[in-house]
């Protein structure tokens, strides 16, 4: 009985009877062939049907830039069209109207349109020519909103020009073309009952049909009543969707490329799959089948395998972020779980007691070696220093040497103290303007060294020498007879995720890095040059991978349209952690 249990307890036994107990009972295969079929009948009909509208609505759009056509030659070359705007007398007028009407008739037979007319907005004087199935009342509304329209908004009549437009008439849409000549209106309007009626001899099923819609998505006309409350056309018409409620049709469009309309047709979605009812059926059945087994085979498996992987993953994390002394809580799971936590917690032990020696044995290792990195800093300066007061002595300038003496006290003072791992973030700073005016007075050079950074920055710490190191880089390569050297610090903090971040940017105005100087920084390279071995900038990124790891970045760049860019990176270090 005992082996028993345990073999129902193992993680293999409760793995393949949960799959099998889903698997099973879905036959997958069978769901996915009729969920392929169905798609793949939906796509065809789709296809087709697009190609339809597509073909369509070239026919609309072929005929309404005939349309566009004709109206732009009277617009700029009929002498007809001219005369109306400007006439010299009345006769005149009439005479060109006479003409325009016999003109406009001739043409109303060949172009696809309802209507051609031509409106003088000053004279309130509008020439249409109709076709004979618009009954006079309909001609009348029509007339009376070109009128109005021209008279409320005579500038916006001439943003038409941009191509047809919708226009909801007392209920009955038209698609609209006006173009403007002077004060002049010449245009066209055909029904939207016209433009459907080819559409009218396409069956798409005893619900489905087709639809002109508006910009908007409003339905100007369509040939069967369709009822298309709750459905929404302001999707991509250039992909099929389906939409609808207890009745779904699937929607396939095509925009106009001359006026803000399309063409739609709704296929009711039982129509495509008219020939497939069983296989809706087992798709049915399956799904319901599956919905009824799957929350309770995920809350099996959870129970089973994830909560314990999860114990483990979260110890595990904790443990890689340092905090060696988490184990795994014992709880009741299964048997190679309760194996392997108890395993885990063993070797954990054994690494915390072996890390702790080894970590005390490096620490003493790494800061040996970064006071030696520190310690190589220290002379850079050295050997100069008596020459600059030797120099001033010559000169007799006893005003500059006390100063510079102070300047050097102050240099020295913060150089013999460097050799601690951190030092304040104003007292770097401090050292720096130090160092720029010890270089100003030695030079005799204008220098400009500005700094950005918050009040709050005040209680950071950061490695020593660190920012003197880079400044100092620039004071010697950026220098100009051209310009004055300006060197400019901003620092500020940013946080990413749970880690806070300090960011230096030090730039300056001279010629920038060379290309492959840059290119040897980038990669972490000490650089040799024709001055012999710089080690000042390689120190620098050494120690910061010796105090932070990989979690300080240097970069190294250069400004547009001049100078050079070194950005440096670091975990924000407070007062009480330094």
């Amino acid at each position: 009985m005992r082996k028993l249990f345990h073999s129902l307890n193992s993680i293999r036994f409760k793995l393949v009877a949960s799959g099998l107990l889903v698997t099973v009972p879905l036959i997958v295969l069978l769901f996915y062939n009729n969920y392929y079929a169905i798609h793949v009948v939906r796509d065809q009909v789709a296809n087709s049907n697009k190609n339809m509208m597509s073909l369509y609505m070239r026919e609309i759009d072929n005929g309404l830039e005939d349309v566009d056509r004709y109206l732009m030659s009277l617009v700029s070359s009929d002498i007809d069209v001219q005369i109306l705007d400007m006439p010299q007398n009345s006769d005149e007028y009439i005479m060109s109207k006479l003409r325009m009407s016999e003109k406009l008739t001739n043409n109303l037979l060949i172009y696809k349109t309802d209507a051609f007319f031509v409106y003088s907005i000053p004279d309130d004087d509008l020439m249409d020519i109709v076709d004979g199935r618009i009954d006079l009342t309909e001609k009348e509304t029509i007339r009376k909103f070109i009128r109005d329209g021209a008279r409320s908004n005579p500038e916006g009549t001439g943003a038409r020009n941009l191509g047809w437009f919708t226009a909801n008439i007392d209920g009955q849409f038209y698609l609209m073309r006006t173009m403007r000549v002077g004060d002049t209106l010449v245009g066209a309007w055909v029904k939207a009952d016209t433009l459907m009626l080819p559409l009218s001899l396409i069956h798409f099923g005893e619900n489905g049909g087709s639809l002109l819609l508006s910009e908007t998505g409003e339905v100007m006309i369509q040939t069967n009543r369709v009822n298309t409350e709750g459905i929404s056309f302001h999707k991509d018409m250039d992909n099929h969707y389906l939409v609808g409620g207890s009745e779904r049709y699937l929607v396939v469009g095509e925009r106009s490329r001359v006026g803000n309309f399309s063409l739609v047709a709704l296929i009711p979605n039982s129509v495509i799959l008219q020939n497939l009812p069983y296989l809706n059926k087992v798709v049915f059945i399956i799904s319901a089948l599956g919905f009824i087994l799957l929350p309770g085979y995920l809350i099996f498996l959870r129970r089973t395998l994830l909560i314990p992987l999860r114990k483990i993953e979260s110890v595990m994390k904790r443990i890689g972020e340092g905090n060696v002394k988490f184990r795994v809580e014992p709880y009741p799971t299964s048997n190679e779980f309760m194996l392997v936590n108890k395993t885990f917690n063993r070797m954990m032990a054994q690494i915390e007691e072996l890390k702790i020696s080894v970590y005390e044995e490096q620490l003493s290792k790494h800061k040996a070696e970064l006071q030696h990195l520190q310690l190589q800093i220290k002379p850079h300066f050295f050997m100069n220093t008596l020459s600059i007061i030797y120099n001033l002595a010559l000169a007799k300038n006893y005003e500059n040497i006390k100063e510079m003496s102070l300047l050097l006290v102050k240099y020295f003072r913060y150089m013999f103290r460097s050799n601690l791992t951190f030092v304040p973030l104003m007292e770097e700073l401090d050292h720096v303007r130090n160092y720029a005016r010890i270089h100003e007075l030695r030079f005799q050079q204008d220098l400009q060294c500005e700094m950005l950074l918050p009040e709050e920055l005040d209680k950071i710490h950061v490695p020593p020498l660190l920012i003197q190191t880079f400044v100092e880089n620039a004071m010697k390569h950026a220098v100009s007879l051209d310009h004055s050297l300006r060197i400019a610090i901003e620092i500020r903090t940013e946080n990413s995720g749970q880690e806070s971040y300090i960011q230096i940017a030090i730039r300056d105005n001279g010629k920038g890095f060379k290309e492959e100087v840059l290119r040897e920084l980038r990669h972490g390279n000490r650089i040799v040059d024709e001055q012999g071995e710089h080690i000042g900038i390689w120190n620098v990124w050494h120690r910061m991978r010796l105090l932070y790891g990989d979690k300080a970045r240097l970069a190294f760049s250069n400004a547009l349209p001049q100078g050079a860019v070194v950005e440096i990176s670091l975990p924000l270090q407070l007062e009480t952690e330094a």
